[in-house]
């Protein structure tokens, strides 16, 4: 009778898993649709993403970021401007979508490294950034036919530089909101 007990937990934790991560996965897709119209437009996908790792600090939040891509490359529009498909990624943008999943698995690393602290999450959130800043702009540079030197600093002035600010506020808002839902989504803090 125990072990009949045991095993419902256990798929009830396995279904509200699959069942989060969803919710994460659709969480990307929505606000990488919804555009701040600034000087510089951006989408709030990142703040989706942070949102994701926040909430769910281990494999759950990667696969869900990788659901994310793979629905995108597939076809089914989630990535901004609801456009999909395998030439998204593969075009000038696509490196910042895959950096995405560099940005996940380099969170969880500083996470097993050093901890999981309310500073080493900010920090390993903002280094894995700069994760996802360095493939996509290696990407876009290699794209563009700009891979030199001179190219990468070019397209980091383009593809970065005016998104840091805006990328910082996202996690900034990402970490506050994370603060108060996280033990109503998961049980307990981030």
């Amino acid at each position: 009778m125990t072990t009949d007990r045991t095993e419902k937990n256990i798929s009830k934790f396995k279904i509200a898993d699959l069942s989060l991560m969803g919710v994460m996965s659709a969480l990307i897709c929505v606000c990488s649709w919804v555009t701040v119209p600034l000087a510089i437009p951006f989408t709030l996908q990142t703040f989706a993403v942070f949102m994701t790792m926040l909430l769910l600090p281990d494999a759950r939040g990667l696969a869900s970021i990788v659901v994310y891509v793979l629905l995108g490359a597939l076809g089914l529009p989630v990535f901004s401007g609801f456009t999909g498909g395998i030439g998204r990624l593969f075009g000038p943008t696509g490196g910042y979508i895959s950096g995405f999943i560099l940005l996940a698995v380099f969170y969880l690393l500083v996470l097993k490294l050093f901890g999981s602290s309310a500073k080493i999450k900010v920090l390993g959130l903002i280094l894995g950034l700069f994760v996802c800043y360095a493939a996509g702009t290696l990407w876009f540079a290699y794209f563009t036919g700009k891979f030199t030197a001179a190219g990468f600093i070019s397209s980091l002035s383009l593809c970065v530089v005016p998104f840091i600010i805006p990328d910082l506020i996202k996690l900034s808002v990402a970490l506050f909101i994370c603060k108060r839902i996280s033990r109503f989504v998961t049980g307990r803090r981030p």
